[in-house]
């Protein structure tokens, strides 16, 4: 596995290919030779980026959280405003996925499918993207609210789904939908939009779980 080649542009053009057969077939029904013949790629050109299916569902899945975890280090605002934090968050993850549906989907349907050493890679990247919402949501919550655990796993469940449902001639782009997603997970469907957040952040609960199943 770490001998693969890096994410260039001709193995990105794979990658998006394969995530839109997986998502369309499912991964064990979707064969290389599909892949071959969405890529006009040989099975042998194939074959130099990855050695098997399993390595290449790992690269999609890999690649994915790899994109968000940089893209959210790079975007996260300066200061110790956690409701911005929050808000950064929800934006990174609706931006990447409303643009890579396809793969979204694949990460949800075949989660289960990686064993071994890929299924650790990417156990290890799920990881500390969950821990850094929990991190973000840790500064937001008061003490003796919504448990820490409920509110990661809630939030991910909101945006996690989005490609099921999500029409771009209704439902607004990417900013829209996580300015209303942000409001709706602070201030509830009740509140008029534009509502400031009363409370001051109080942290101290603890305890981070998994987007997708890690492991």
């Amino acid at each position: 596995m770490d001998s693969r080649p890096s994410y260039d542009e001709k193995l990105l053009g794979i990658l998006r290919a394969s995530a839109g057969i997986f998502a369309e077939k499912g991964y064990h029904r979707a064969s290389i030779r599909d892949i071959s013949a969405a890529t006009g790629i040989s099975l042998s050109g194939l074959y130099y980026y990855f050695r098997s299916k399993e390595e290449l569902l790992f690269l999609i899945q890999d690649h994915c959280f790899g994109t968000l975890l940089q893209r959210l280090e790079e975007g996260l605002p300066g200061g110790d405003d956690p409701a911005a934090h929050l808000h950064l968050f929800i934006r990174n993850h609706l931006r990447f996925f409303l643009a890579n549906r396809e793969e979204m989907k694949v990460l949800s349907h075949e989660s289960e499918v990686l064993t071994g050493e890929y299924r650790a890679g990417v156990a290890a990247k799920k990881r500390r993207y969950t821990e850094r919402a929990s991190d973000i949501l840790a500064e937001l919550l008061p003490r003796g609210g919504v448990e820490l655990r409920t509110a990661t796993f809630s939030l991910f469940g909101m945006m996690n789904w989005i490609y099921t449902w999500y029409r771009p001639d209704r439902d607004g782009n990417a900013d829209e939908l996580a300015e209303s997603m942000t409001h709706i997970f602070l201030r509830g469907c009740l509140t008029p939009m534009g509502a400031k957040r009363d409370a001051a952040p109080d942290g101290g609960l603890e305890g981070a779980p998994s987007i997708w199943r890690t492991g």
